[in-house]
């Protein structure tokens, strides 16, 4: 799977708070967002039902 660059802007203690959770488990904060991104995702589709994607391009 590819990776999209992208900046993103967060409000100071959100952006603190995940910091220190990425410390305490030994990843990044990039790869410590992803996760948070993969757990939203995977809640809302548990919720809503599969995200089905259309042709890249």
């Amino acid at each position: 799977m590819s990776k999209v660059a992208t900046q993103m802007r967060y409000e100071y203690e959100l952006y603190e708070k995940t910091k220190i959770i990425a410390e305490a488990e030994l990843r990044s904060l990039n790869a410590q967002i992803e996760y948070f991104m993969k757990k939203g995702i995977e809640a809302y589709e548990k919720e809503h039902g599969p995200i089905v994607l259309g042709p890249v391009g």
